[in-house]
């Protein structure tokens, strides 16, 4: 019988057998549907011998109309009116030589009988397709699976197959290959391991290949033991492991560290007459290089190379990239330079493998030379060439080469890829840089590169470095919104980023839907959330989140241990410190130095610095050296209790062992200086500070008078820098620096300015920084005079002017509005080749502004504007002040509103300066709104907000409104000033509401906010007004007691409290007090006198 393209069997050959139609088919569009002249497969091409067994490869000869008849085979049996009659096309079909069945075919064929409940037919199809080895797919075994009423899809298997076998379906050694295969293939090993024992106990031997798909499984898994046994039964059944079969244990010994077994197996390879060939010696070096064993693992490379049994190409890129990431230069340039004997310095991948190595070592300059090289002999640099390359610069701190490099990339090609730019968003987030990072991500994006989970974890590293959440989260949901899987380490950011946020809600949040989205999370994602939550005070949740941890099958780490260590010690829990410091000597992870550094914390800032010394001297008997921060730690807890001697004692007992580093000095020098150990002190600056190979670092001189200053004071810290010049040990400005600082922060200029004068006596040089810190103080209290005189002292003695520098004399000009000098400072500015910058122009723009000349500042705004300059609040801020004090309350509002357009967003000082003019105006209803609109805008009112309210609310008579606000104020964390608790006791004054206002008096004395005599003239007058003139006396005699000189408007106050209350004696007695005390009286004084009311 033979098949035609009509789908009718016909007689052929010696029979005579009766034909049936085929139902009629709908003709394909382009044909008329009759058949084709000749057999179906007339032409069919004689199958290739050979490949791998059981696989029919098209021969690339076969003309296309093969493939077409196959896909006619399924054509034709979907056309078969019934299962029955598809089985018979397809038996049919089978027994002429020229049909070739697909796996299409079969699967259709075992589909439509599993369809139909037809399990002895799926038999036949199965046994047709096992005889004529058509490749299976996993398809294949679902479809009988679930024929068989077994349900579970492929991982069923093992179940299965005992089901199959009562149904009459057998496997045979190639199907049972093909099985495991899958099996294994989809990450189902265990059952895999079922199947191959099915495979044993039917009586079919398994092959090397059978062994081979299943040692390879069980060595992912590193299931050592599993793999011997492998080994172990391919012996015991007589089937001989080749050589890929011992490199698979050898591997797998190597990688746990069983080295002895690994070797033994190497020898028995030789015993059975098995040689190992290049690629057994590449593994065994690279799980040696692995384990940390690269002097082994270059002995078995050293004698390969004297062996038949030569290194080949993949051995030396194997060995040079571990013996680069080993820091292993000598060995990465004797591997190079055996390379390039043996000839394999020959293409693209040996020469980045050598740049990569090189740059792995730090040899940046080398790895430079050798990609040179490979350009020059005409071997194009790849991306990941380049990329190395760039790595390397950037390692090694050379960014302007890596950018050069990178720019390279852009111009001549290869384009940067998503790689390239993940290693710039490192080099920032690391750096501290994650702006920036963040503006590489972006460019990555504009360049139409998309971001994978790589580079978003990048660049959420620097976000959550710098506790940026906002940004994290765009990135974080515009990484999901593109169908980016976040794996563990991107959840592991955000929570880093919601802790260094202080928001632990998020951090629970973006936990929970890590577990939702079956993304399992690791211990580092589980500490960060118990740090996260610990720092934000919910210590409870983060020990039921440390329960929880059995639960997930998550083993705890030393750093959990840790994190909860130091949370309890946050919260001065000592003894439960303690107690969890027992339960980890009995984990697998026993106490290191990190643990014992935290709970020395935890004693030393909890008043246990007993317990501490204790525990620093056990230390060493358990195991643990003391390191720096150990001694540190506790030398603070002594200093802090004042037990200087001892702090002393183990400072020299720690110099014997160690050297003291910054932390050291910062704890030990001010109290030096505080108890007056002064040769002490310097000696150790001498010692240790100021050695002849130090860097000297500014910042690090600052900060240790800022910590000297703290504990000893201003007086002594003079004394201490006094010495140090005298000495001669430092002539240049770093101690005085902060000195300088601290005086004119606390308003005392001139004492500064003295200071200045004495050290330049001593032969101390200002530095610019000091210079502007003097020029800053004196610019801000008006000693204009003094400031310009410091100025031309430093052009004269060779210290250059810098732009900050510049913009303090122009404020100076600005503030003394002499607006003509101004603009010539402005000149020598740019003279000095210094640009004028928003800083500038915002100066000028307010020194105009004082200098009545608002005209003139708003001219030079829209000039700015026009040559593209970009407004700051700043530059905002003393127009709108000047405009609002003009009256010029529309052109404020529209300045405003030209603000908004432009993207300035206003901030505190710009709604400041906004209430205040319209208090000034008296629009009460007015200054409400805006206040309310600042809130609503997320902008935080400060106290000056505050105060203008208030004082707007009580000068419209809204006194409970401005006292409703004051609470308001302090329950925000605020702390009223001066000028807020004034407004307030004249208010509460005015409205005859006296008592408070004295509460508040007391208030205020009580926070340290020492009353003016603004306060005391206030309080005088109002208590004099309600007859209460001996209270009132007693106000007059405490302002005396604190030093402040009564005014005219003091003695007023008391002569008018007198006269109220009748006692005209005394209004005369205080009015010749006030002439005797050089007072002279105003008219309202002679109103207030007895014979004028």
């Amino acid at each position: 019988m033979e098949l035609c393209c009509s789908g009718v069997l016909t007689g052929g050959g010696g029979g005579g057998g009766a034909t049936r139609a085929a139902p009629p088919r709908n003709p394909r569009p382009g044909s008329t549907g009759a058949s084709s002249p000749g057999g179906l497969l007339a032409a069919t091409p004689k199958r290739p011998l050979g490949g791998r067994a059981g696989y029919r490869q098209p021969d690339p000869r076969a003309p296309p109309c093969a493939e077409r008849r196959r896909e006619s085979v399924v054509h034709m049996l979907r056309s078969a009116a019934g299962p029955g009659e598809a089985l018979e096309l397809f038996k049919t079909a089978a027994r002429q030589h020229r049909v070739v069945h697909t796996t299409e075919s079969c699967n259709y064929m075992l589909e439509l009988m599993r369809a139909h409940g037809r399990v002895g037919d799926m038999a036949q199809v199965f046994d047709l397709m096992q005889k004529q080895i058509v490749k299976t797919n996993v398809g294949t075994f679902a479809t009988i699976f679930r024929g068989v009423g077994v349900e579970g899809g492929l991982r069923s298997a093992p179940l299965a197959l005992p089901v199959m076998r009562e149904a009459g379906i057998s496997l045979n050694a190639y199907t049972y290959n093909g099985l495991i295969y899958f099996l294994v293939k989809s990450g189902f090993d265990l059952e895999a391991m079922e199947v191959y024992k099915s495979m044993a106990e039917d009586g079919i031997a398994p092959s090397v290949r059978t062994y081979s798909v299943l040692m390879v499984a069980f060595g992912k898994r590193r299931d050592v033991d599993t793999v011997l046994w492998l080994l172990s039964e391919m012996e015991a059944r007589g089937v001989k492991p080749n050589v890929y079969s011992y490199t698979i244990c050898i591997r797998v010994l190597g990688q746990a560290g069983r080295f002895e077994e690994a070797y033994r197996i190497l020898e028995k390879m030789e015993d059975a007459g098995c040689k190992p060939d290049v690629v057994t010696h590449t593994v065994l070096i690279q799980v040696l290089c692995d384990a940390g064993r690269l002097s082994d693992a270059k002995d078995v490379f050293w004698k390969m190379k004297a062996s038949d049994q030569k290194p080949d190409r993949v051995t030396y890129i194997t060995l040079l990239d571990k013996c680069g990431d080993n820091g292993d230069s000598q060995s990465v340039m004797e591997i190079w330079n055996a390379m390039v004997v043996d000839g394999y310095n020959d293409n693209i991948v040996a020469y980045t493998a050598v740049v990569d190595a090189l740059c792995q070592v730090g040899r940046v300059d080398e790895a430079s030379a050798v990609f040179d090289e490979m350009k020059r002999k005409g071997i194009a640099p790849e991306q990941y060439s380049y990329n190395s390359l760039i790595s390397g610069f950037l390692k090694a701190g050379m960014f302007d080469r890596a950018v050069e490099l990178f720019n390279h990339m852009n111009i001549h090609g290869p384009s940067p890829n998503g790689y390239t730019y993940v290693l710039f968003i490192n080099y920032y987030g690391k750096s501290g840089q994650s702006l920036k990072a963040i503006q590489r991500y972006e460019l990555m994006k504009r360049k139409g590169i998309v971001p994978d989970v790589v580079s978003g974890n990048a660049v959420l590293y620097g976000l959550a470095k710098s506790g940026r959440l906002g940004m994290a989260k765009r990135v974080f949901y515009e990484l999901k919104a593109m169908g980016v899987s976040p794996d563990a380490i991107t959840y592991t950011m955000m929570i880093k980023c919601c802790s260094k946020a202080s928001k632990a809600d998020e951090a629970v949040k973006i936990f929970s839907e890590m577990m939702e989205t079956g993304c399992v999370p690791d211990i580092l994602a589980v500490n960060s959330l118990i740090d996260t939550l610990y720092k934000g005070g919910r210590g409870h949740e983060a020990w039921q989140f440390f329960h929880q941890l059995k639960d997930m099958k998550i083993e705890p780490t030393d750093g959990t241990y840790n994190t909860l260590l130091a949370g309890l010690g946050r919260e001065g829990k000592v003894k439960e410190v303690m107690h969890l410091l027992e339960e980890m000597n009995s984990t697998s992870y026993p106490p290191n130095l990190i643990t014992y550094n935290t709970v020395l914390d935890c004693l030393c800032k909890n008043g246990e610095v007993n317990s501490a010394l204790d525990m620093l001297y056990s230390m060493t008997m358990k195991g643990c050296i003391p390191d720096l921060s150990s001694y540190n730690t506790v030398m603070y807890g002594l200093v802090k209790e004042d037990r200087f001697k001892e702090a002393f004692m183990m400072f020299c007992l720690m110099k014997k062992v160690l050297v003291p580093d910054y932390a050291t000095l910062c704890t030990i020098l001010p109290s030096f200086v505080k108890n007056g150990l002064m040769k002490e002190a310097l000696h150790t600056v001498k010692e240790y500070v100021l050695q002849p190979d130090s860097n000297l670092d500014r910042s690090l001189f600052h900060s240790l008078m800022e910590g000297i200053l703290k504990k000893a004071g201003m007086e002594k810290s003079i004394d201490f820098a006094e010495m140090i010049a005298s000495s001669g040990t430092l002539l240049n400005d770093f101690f005085l620096c902060p000195l300088i600082r601290h005086l004119c922060k606390d308003k005392k200029v001139l004492e500064a300015h003295e200071l200045v004068q004495k050290f330049q006596s001593l032969g101390v040089s200002l530095n610019t920084g000091s210079y502007n810190a003097l020029i800053g103080g004196l610019v801000d209290e008006n000693l204009i005079d003094l400031a310009e005189g410091l100025f031309a002292e430093m052009k004269i003695l060779g210290c250059a002017p810098d732009e900050f520098t510049y913009n303090l004399i122009l404020d100076a000009m600005g503030k003394s509005m002499r607006i003509e000098e101004m603009l010539k400072v402005q000149e020598e500015m740019h003279r000095k080749g210094f640009e004028s910058t928003y800083v500038t122009y915002n100066t000028i723009i307010s020194g105009l502004v004082k200098s009545k000349m608002l005209d003139q500042a708003i001219d030079l705004y829209y000039n700015l504007m026009s040559e593209g300059f970009s407004p700051t609040p700043c530059t905002y801020g003393p127009l709108l002040d000047g405009l609002l004090k003009a009256g010029q309350m529309e052109d404020a509002e529209n300045l405003f509103n030209e603000m908004l357009e432009y993207g300035c967003k206003p901030n505190c000082t710009i709604y400041n300066i906004l209430l205040n003019g319209h208090r000034i105006a008296g629009n009460t209803e007015n200054v409400c709104q805006l206040f309310k609109k600042m809130i609503e805008q997320g902008i935080k009112p400060d106290i000056k907000s505050y105060t203008v309210l208030i004082d707007t609310l009580c000068t419209a008579g809204r006194l409970d409104d401005g006292l409703s606000y004051f609470r308001e104020l302090i329950e925000l964390g605020l702390q009223p000033d001066l000028i807020t608790y004034n407004l307030l006791i004249d208010g509460l004054g005015k409205y005859e509401r006296i008592e408070e206002a004295v509460s508040l008096f007391n208030e205020m004395k009580k926070k340290g906010i020492a009353p003016n005599l603004y306060t005391y003239n206030s309080l005088i007058l109002h208590l004099g007004k309600a007859g209460k003139a001996t209270e009132a006396r007693e106000m007059y005699e405490e302002l005396l007691m604190k030093g402040l000189k009564p005014n005219v408007f003091t003695y007023n106050a008391i002569i008018r409290g007198y006269s109220v209350s009748g006692s005209t004696d005394n209004a005369f007695a205080a009015y010749g007090q006030m002439i005797a005390g050089g007072c002279l009286p105003n008219s309202s004084t002679y109103m207030q006198l007895p014979n004028q009311l």
